[in-house]
């Protein structure tokens, strides 16, 4: 049975992508452009298990960093990005996200891809230098805003002897990593909910 998302869930979403760039366009307006060293706002300074700064990346890759200043990575992830919100709309359509977890899980993953996929098709036109370069050079040029960087210091590694650093991410990113989550528990510890269009035994 076809279903189509509501309103509330739509809203949702719209929320979620509104805080997303919200908080992208205030590290955008608040941070220099990206450097060595980065620029970094302590959040939570000191700590001996776990320090929080807020910096400004561009990644043109994907998840961790993955892809990031290659050539081809502008092409091969906004194809994907657009195939998982096809995909997203279908499945949702033919009923696969049956329960309310589910569809918050899906709330949160379509958000986050909306969320990441916009920076790329928009955020090459508002770098330095962007009048002078084509429609297309500006595309290619897109990019990802992460700004939330969490780092160990009880846990040096050889590229990171001060403590490991988590990948920095976004509120998109977060979406799609809480939304993974919901999938896994959904598919441990709930049943569907029954569809009451369908006869009872």
């Amino acid at each position: 049975m076809k279903q189509r998302p509501t309103v509330c869930l739509l809203l949702l979403i719209v929320a979620l992508v509104l805080l997303d760039q919200l908080t992208k366009w205030y590290i955008v307006g608040s941070f220099p452009l990206p450097g060595f060293p980065l620029e970094r706002f302590a959040v939570w300074p000191g700590n001996e298990w776990l320090n929080f700064d807020i910096i400004r990346i561009h990644n043109t890759g994907v998840a961790f960093g993955m892809g990031n200043n290659a050539s081809w990575a502008p092409f091969v992830f906004l194809g994907v990005q657009i195939t998982a919100l096809v995909a997203l709309s279908l499945l949702f359509r033919k009923g696969f996200f049956n329960t309310r977890l589910l569809k918050i899980a899906w709330v949160l993953v379509y958000a986050g891809v909306v969320g990441n996929m916009i920076d790329r098709l928009t955020r090459g036109f508002f770098l330095p230098g962007s009048d002078s370069l084509s429609f297309w050079k500006n595309l290619v040029n897109g990019y990802v805003v992460d700004f939330l960087d969490f780092s160990f210091p009880w846990l040096p590694t050889q590229n990171f002897p001060g403590g490991y650093h988590w990948p920095a991410f976004n509120v998109a990113d977060s979406c799609i990593c809480v939304a993974a989550a919901l999938f896994v528990i959904s598919a441990f510890f709930f049943e569907p909910e029954p569809d009451p269009s369908s006869p009872s035994d």
